[in-house]
């Protein structure tokens, strides 16, 4: 089907945007750094936060960041990046594949929340950026198990965590993270993939099974990159249903799902079927954006950001 027929024929609950709305905030001076904060009061909470052996302070006069290192359940250092505004509330952002926490999607989002008063925490999954441990080309229940190490340690460092945001893969793995964990209530599936029997042959090859039951590996190598993909790792990601999982999200868990239009990696189509089963859920398809939002951060921002204030306030009501 052509891409203006899909379009037409979305149904009257989609949105489709092609503008970014002003994000309202105002700059307080607070000591030596600066706050930005919503103009709703209600979101901001000034909290005297403990040092801790596993936390650096990375000071500038507008902002005030803080290196955080979370061990997850295998032992492996998760290292995590808090941006501090003064919120008891957090925001989780997650990277996707072969990529980092200061991708320019996930930096571009924290940057939004970060000017509303909402304080955001994203980190590398274990084998990605700084984080200890090997890459594995499936890997999406273990990357929920990080996910939740990184929730543990936020609440212990008294922090409420409202909400989980996950850009490609990392959309796939908040979702399988609602789907086990039950314990919150906002998450946001920012271009996921709803099939994860497609795309494969894309970066493996038509004969990805041959290969692999031949060989038990394919090493993979592309432009400026080289990995290894593990017949363990490979049938991880064909054995996640991502079906069976969106079914098993509470219905009380408020779902966003962004995709673009032009999406090159993985198709609309996928964010539709999203929408056909999650309970809770809201679809947001930004008109022209690809699968990394080049052209389209403040557009993806601006649907983004209000589900997530919009939580923070209920929860405060």
């Amino acid at each position: 089907m052509a891409m203006g027929a899909i379009l037409n024929n979305f149904p009257s609950n989609i949105v489709i945007t092609k503008k970014a709305a002003p994000l309202d905030y105002q700059i307080l001076k607070q000591t030596s750094c600066y706050i930005v904060r919503p103009r709703n009061h209600k979101l901001h909470r000034t909290l005297n936060m403990a040092h801790s052996s596993s936390t650096h302070f990375e000071q500038t006069p507008e902002k005030q960041h803080q290196r955080v290192i979370v061990q997850n359940n295998y032992g492996e250092k998760l290292v995590g990046v808090l941006r501090e505004s003064g919120t008891m509330e957090i925001v989780v952002l997650c990277h996707g594949f072969r990529s980092t926490k200061e991708s320019s999607t996930i930096a571009s989002l924290a940057a939004a929340l970060e000017k509303e008063g909402i304080s955001v925490f994203s980190f590398d999954f274990a084998g990605n950026g700084e984080s200890e441990g090997t890459f594995e080309y499936g890997n999406y229940r273990r990357e929920a198990d990080d996910l939740c190490a990184v929730i543990k340690h936020l609440n212990g460092m008294k922090r409420v965590v409202t909400a989980i945001v996950g850009h490609s893969k990392g959309g796939d793995v908040v979702l399988v993270y609602a789907s086990k964990y039950h314990d919150i209530n906002r998450v946001v599936n920012v271009s996921g993939r709803y099939n994860l029997e497609r795309g494969i042959e894309d970066r493996l090859g038509k004969d990805f099974l041959q290969v692999i039951q031949k060989d038990g590996f394919i090493d993979v190598k592309t432009k400026g990159d080289t990995y290894l993909v593990t017949k363990e790792s490979l049938m991880e990601r064909l054995n996640t249903n991502m079906h069976e999982a969106c079914l098993n999200i509470d219905n009380t868990c408020r779902v966003l799902t962004v995709h673009g239009s032009d999406d090159e990696v993985i198709p609309v189509e996928d964010a539709i079927e999203f929408d056909k089963i999650i309970p809770n859920h809201k679809l947001h398809i930004v008109e022209g954006a690809n699968h990394s939002y080049t052209s389209h951060q403040a557009e993806l921002a601006s649907v983004v950001v209000p589900f997530i204030k919009d939580g923070v306030e209920h929860k405060d009501a």
